[in-house]
């Protein structure tokens, strides 16, 4: 079963946007784990608009499952991650003005660079995953900077599902297949909603693991949180 890591920047979203400690983000750190999420991710920015350095801090005690922490690797990124040690970083190509993620990194023009951070990461004993799109070139190139896995850019995927869903996920299908055989594991994630998903996840081989924050927080208005991140496990099991 493919797992799913709940990214709860939302959550500090709203508290944020009135001050105070109300939606606690702790708290749904707690809960979502409890409601059957594999893990919790955050992704604080150098401007603190959801997710803050303090927050990291203190979910990190929380976690029970597993622990995910991406952002652009900033030397103020690089020893917040070092010093609260989460089982996975994921880094992220979003310079610091960025709404949210637009593409993956530039495996090749950023090599030096990606190779130098995961290193200092490896170090430190945290397994690395890079934010990448579904292009042959920047997977070959990335097994080189001794990441352990890719996660795979897949807001392409989510546009192109209505339309043509087999032509959206073939790129994503062959990705998965060349980093697998290069050796490194598959994750994935952006604009994976409950319509998408499913098929997502019956098509990607190798998939370990789908971060998901914005749609699943927008679904749990409705539905509740409870009822929507047992909504996203269900569609993650493989047949």
């Amino acid at each position: 079963m493919t797992k799913l890591s709940v990214n709860i920047n939302k959550i500090a979203t709203l508290r944020n946007s009135r001050g105070g400690i109300i939606p606690d983000v702790v708290k749904a750190a707690v809960d979502v784990q409890l409601f059957g999420a594999d893990g919790v991710t955050v992704h604080p920015r150098p401007d603190e608009r959801h997710i803050t350095r303090k927050d990291v801090h203190n979910i990190r005690p929380v976690i029970k499952t597993e622990f995910n922490i991406e952002g652009y690797p900033s030397r103020e990124f690089i020893d917040l991650v070092k010093s609260v040690r989460p089982h996975q970083v994921t880094l992220v190509p979003d310079p610091p003005e960025a709404i949210t993620s637009s593409s993956g990194w530039d495996t090749i023009a950023h090599f030096s660079f990606l190779q130098e951070v995961i290193s200092e990461f490896k170090e430190s004993g945290i397994r690395t995953s890079i934010f990448i799109d579904p292009v042959e070139e920047m997977i070959s190139k990335a097994v080189e900077t001794d990441t352990d896995r890719v996660e795979l850019y897949t807001e392409p995927y989510a546009t192109g599902y209505a339309k043509d869903r087999e032509k959206a996920v073939a790129p994503f299908v062959a990705a998965a297949n060349l980093a697998n055989k290069l050796g490194m594991k598959v994750n994935a994630g952006h604009d994976l909603n409950l319509e998408n998903l499913a098929y997502f996840n019956e098509c990607i081989p190798f998939l370990k693991e789908v971060s998901i924050g914005h749609a699943l927080i927008a679904d749990a208005l409705y539905l509740g949180l409870e009822r929507t991140v047992a909504s996203y496990k269900a569609l993650l099991k493989k047949n």
